[in-house]
């Protein structure tokens, strides 16, 4: 597993829009801000001339994304590669993105969402540890939640263990300045739903967003089975989450995963807020979950997703998670 150099103070931050672009005034105040925040403490950004596009759900078209996030590769100068936003369209890029610039140039890419797409495919071709967190605008909030100073200690290199936060936020809510934090309301209570509780669970991180990987899955950007087979002496510890995936897509999603050899040296699953779930036949999530993944421990409501605060996981990183008690603590190895 490669690891991307660690920033230092006046390294160099880019933000690439290969999904959507901002286009709404709170969504510029936002990413202005964040732009100061990261300024303010000693970093240098750089913005992609898509970030502030949206036309169709898109910053641009296929090529231009995968030509703008290319660029950003190859600048030797950039250690850390911020997606502007999540949406629906990124699997579009990656017909035109060459993997090799990334493989020539290891950096740091990070994001959530539509992200996936580059997030679980840079890390399975190429070797190379993603970041699975925070969008840009995220750094754009006027107050700092602890995740996004968990955030930036991960990718300055410092070595931390991020525990279950209190509360989360349990819907979206409108931001009238765009400065606004999270609304946190609804206590964060894990659940493990099989396996024995107090018993860490350690593996090569893997993961993203499973509405994402459904798409991945059986591509030409799929070569999951053989990276798990690379691996296979660690075994993966999968972190997942679902957007809008109800009972019986979150059921067929993992069988299809599970057939296609995705869980073959499974250490156990890790699965976040699910953001939108609705429950068909009278499948709750859980039992969709676990009818699939099955002599394996899970647990559930976990602090990844869509669902603020999250965790900044590190794909490929050697990770180990522990439950207890309703909470959960997640540390990262870099080997």
């Amino acid at each position: 597993m490669i690891y991307p150099e660690f920033l230092k103070q006046k390294d160099f931050i880019a933000i690439a829009a290969p999904s959507d672009g901002n286009r709404k005034e709170t969504d510029f105040n936002r990413l202005d801000n964040g732009i100061r925040n990261l300024k303010d403490m000693g970093f240098q950004v750089l913005e992609g001339a898509l970030i502030r596009n949206s036309i169709k759900g898109r910053s641009g078209d296929g090529k231009a994304r995968a030509d703008e996030l290319e660029a950003f590769i190859r600048e030797k100068d950039v250690k850390w590669i911020i997606g502007a936003k999540g949406g629906d369209f990124l699997m579009e890029m990656l017909s035109f993105f060459d993997f090799d610039s990334i493989r020539k140039h290891p950096v740091w890419y990070q994001g959530y969402s539509d992200n996936t797409g580059l997030t679980f495919t840079i890390t399975t071709l190429c070797d190379i540890a993603t970041v699975y967190g925070g969008n840009f605008n995220d750094f754009g909030m006027k107050e700092w939640h602890k995740s996004l100073t968990d955030n930036i200690k991960l990718i300055t290199g410092e070595r931390i263990v991020q525990n279950s936060f209190d509360l989360y936020e349990d819907g979206f809510y409108d931001q009238p300045t765009g400065l606004e934090g999270y609304v946190l309301t609804k206590p964060v209570v894990l659940r493990q739903a099989s396996g024995e509780e107090g018993i860490p669970l350690t593996g090569r991180l893997l993961g993203g967003c499973l509405d994402v990987l459904l798409n991945l899955c059986g591509t030409r950007f799929d070569r999951t089975a053989a990276f798990v087979e690379k691996y296979k002496e660690e075994g993966i510890l999968w972190y997942l989450e679902s957007f809008a995936l109800n009972s019986d897509s979150l059921m067929r999603g993992l069988w299809q995963l599970k057939e296609a050899g995705w869980f073959k040296y499974a250490k156990g699953f890790i699965f976040g807020r699910p953001a939108f779930y609705e429950e068909n036949y009278g499948i709750t999530y859980e039992e969709a979950v676990t009818s699939v993944l099955k002599d394996v421990p899970v647990i559930l409501e976990a602090d990844i997703g869509h669902k603020a605060p999250s965790f900044t996981v590190i794909n490929g990183s050697m990770g180990t998670f522990q439950y207890k008690d309703g909470k959960g603590k997640l540390m990262m190895e870099y080997r």
